[in-house]
């Protein structure tokens, strides 16, 4: 199938039945959802892009990616980035106090930091876990329109 072939499949599927997802179509890229009313916070997204491949014009080449919303990526991502910039900063200050022989007490709260990267890190894994279902029902849409088995790797 060419790039307009696989974009007209899944459109045209998505009008046949009532799946249980939306899309935004542009030229060359797809972005799956779950219907905004059975969207919750965990809700999975699959984003889609084409190209022709550069051997033969009639195959194309599509790329998926299975990720939560943006706004989810971000709250985890700014969450990792600044539980490390503060480690790094309360680190450094207090293992200079410490080499200095000073009272190095903010040296405790080292360990604050971790446990709580590591709840962000089994609250991602919950959610994803809540999130299952919808992913399977973006993957199975896809390869029903566009009646094609994908490999997931």
């Amino acid at each position: 199938m060419t790039p307009e072939e696989v974009t007209e499949a899944v459109r045209s599927h998505m009008a046949t039945l009532d799946c249980g997802c939306s899309a935004k179509i542009l030229p060359n890229f797809i972005v799956l959802r779950i219907r905004q009313q059975d969207q919750h916070f965990w809700s999975p997204q699959l984003s889609l892009s084409f190209e022709k491949d550069e051997e033969d014009d009639s195959f194309t080449v599509i790329r998926g990616l299975y990720g939560p919303n943006p706004t989810v990526w971000a709250f985890f991502t700014y969450g990792y980035a600044a539980l490390g910039i503060i480690g790094m900063f309360l680190g450094m200050y207090g293992f200079s106090q410490y080499s200095l022989g000073q009272n190095a007490a903010v040296l405790w709260a080292l360990p604050i930091l971790i446990i709580l990267a590591l709840i962000l890190y089994l609250v991602a894994q919950f959610g994803q876990k809540i999130g299952a279902e919808q992913m399977f029902t973006l993957h199975h849409f896809f390869e029903d329109s566009i009646g094609h088995r994908i490999h997931v790797a």
